[in-house]
């Protein structure tokens, strides 16, 4: 592709559109966009980019010097924007087309897939390849803390390798196929399969066919990498044609983790390779879950050349993700972290990695029901069991009411089967009430997990500033006490 492209992105202040846009920019090409709203965290980061965004849509932004226009997912018709380019006929295309025509032909594509834990286990092997010297290209969705100063959802290597966060959601209004279709794997990891993303897939079997497809897209000279603890992930090995190999906790798995062990806020474990102990590990993430992605990322290091050793060293100099267990401050005596889960499976296993990593704190979960997902009936049993490791449960209000009662998660029937299960639960609707209630009720050496898959009302400044001004003795104008 011309490196002298000028490129307009449709949806620019997305996560993944803004990053693609950094990643052009840095390729040589001319890059600007608009949004509906451009506000921060990404208008910074476009800035920062010296990249042009515009906030609002209009046909004269379309302007005759463009040669491509990147259109959003989140982007429909009717758009004014999309209108004049489907009217000038300008060439456009999703965003997975551009990644894959401006850098993946060329490259060795590594693709991150599965239901979780597809942004830790990109950040993981982007990492470890990083750190073995190896110079990757790296696009992550989400915030990497390893790379730049302050943590990046990209890096720019000069190497073979270009590991990408594999996404089965659907690329634009004109392309309702995964976007992980378009990213070319010579390796493919595929951790687990779950139903999710139900307002493009009708059911599981939908999203396993689209799974079925990415495996058949391995060259024979590449890797599949299934997750052995997956019954569907598991399953999809007769359909690849390429070499495939397992990871997990299974008996029998290619690559297998045990003796899992949390050590001065490490987690440390050994993994065998074939049976045979390949080394022994630590890493700072906590939960089986995590343990699970190392494995995946430390198969995909074994696959490019990276030795044991190395690897190991690079997993203990992992600092980790945003909004993964963040860490986001402590005020008043309570520790408040941040996390991205929002499917019922998501939300477990982030509970039980705080139950390992504090077994004798008090746990709060504070969960928003906000995806397309997980405002849906479909979850409302699971969601019941999800909370089983939290002390406390607080339901937030439901980011998407206007679905028709019969598909919409019953928030209190939700609250009623928590409480049933032994757990206290409350719905509380407002951001507002909910911090007040923390810090009425908060404990010296309380964990409080705020669990959205968006900003929340941005109760987690809220409630860190409430606490450190309501704490016996405090100075009204001390600092919060911030963990990074």
């Amino acid at each position: 592709m011309n490196r002298n492209q000028r490129i307009y992105l449709i949806g620019i202040c997305g996560t993944a559109m803004a990053t693609l846009a950094a990643l052009l920019k840095r390729r040589g090409c001319e890059v600007r966009g608009s949004d509906q709203n451009v506000y921060p965290p990404m208008s910074d980061f476009l800035a920062a980019e010296g990249i042009g965004a515009i906030s609002g849509y209009a046909a004269e932004h379309i302007t005759s010097d463009i040669d491509l226009v990147v259109v959003g997912n989140a982007i429909s018709r009717g758009n004014p924007e999309l209108e004049a380019v489907l009217e000038r006929k300008v060439r456009y295309c999703s965003l997975p087309e551009a990644v894959r025509d401006h850098f993946l032909w060329g490259a060795r594509s590594i693709v991150i897939a599965g239901t979780h834990g597809k942004t830790t286990t990109t950040s993981l092997a982007g990492w470890l390849l990083t750190h073995a010297h190896m110079d990757p290209t790296v696009l992550v969705g989400g915030i990497a803390l390893n790379f730049g100063e302050h943590g990046s959802s990209y890096r720019v290597g000069g190497g073979r390798d270009f590991v990408i966060e594999g996404d089965e959601y659907d690329s634009a209004f004109f392309d309702k196929t995964a976007k992980f279709l378009k990213y070319l794997p010579d390796v493919a990891v595929i951790n687990n399969i779950e139903f999710d993303h139900a307002d493009i897939y009708p059911d599981l079997d939908a999203v396993r066919l689209a799974f079925r497809r990415l495996v058949n897209l391995v060259p024979r000279s590449g890797l599949l990498l299934l997750g052995a603890d997956s019954p569907h992930a598991a399953t999809l090995r007769p359909n690849a044609v390429s070499p495939v190999e397992t990871f997990g906790f299974s008996e029998g798995a290619d690559w297998r983790a045990d003796d899992l062990e949390p050590v001065d806020g490490m987690t440390r474990f050994q993994v065998r390779r074939g049976g045979e102990l390949f080394g022994l590990f630590e890493s700072p993430l906590l939960g089986a879950h995590n343990v699970r992605n190392a494995l995946a990322a430390i198969a995909v290091g074994s696959f490019v050349g990276v030795g044991a050793s190395e690897l190991a060293a690079g997993l203990r100099a992992f600092r980790g993700i945003k909004r993964r267990l963040e860490i986001v401050g402590v005020a008043g005596g309570v520790t408040v972290l941040d996390d991205f889960a929002h499917h019922p499976t998501a939300v477990h296993e982030t509970l039980a990695a705080l139950r390992i990593g504090y077994p004798s704190r008090r746990i709060w979960a504070v969960f928003e029901p906000r995806s397309a997902s997980s405002c849906r009936r479909v979850f409302q049993d699971d969601f019941a069991r999800a909370f089983v490791d939290a002390d406390e449960v607080v339901i937030a209000g439901l980011f998407r009411s206007s679905l028709p009662e019969s598909e919409r998660l019953s928030v209190e029937q939700l609250v009623t089967d928590i409480e049933t299960s032994g757990r206290r639960a409350r719905h509380i609707p407002e951001v507002s009430d909910i911090v007040s209630t923390i810090v009425a009720e908060r404990r010296d050496g309380d964990i409080v997990v705020l669990m959205s898959n968006g900003g929340f009302g941005g109760i987690h400044g809220k409630l860190l500033q409430a606490l450190a001004v309501s704490a016996p003795g405090a100075d009204p104008g001390s600092k919060i006490g911030m963990a990074r």
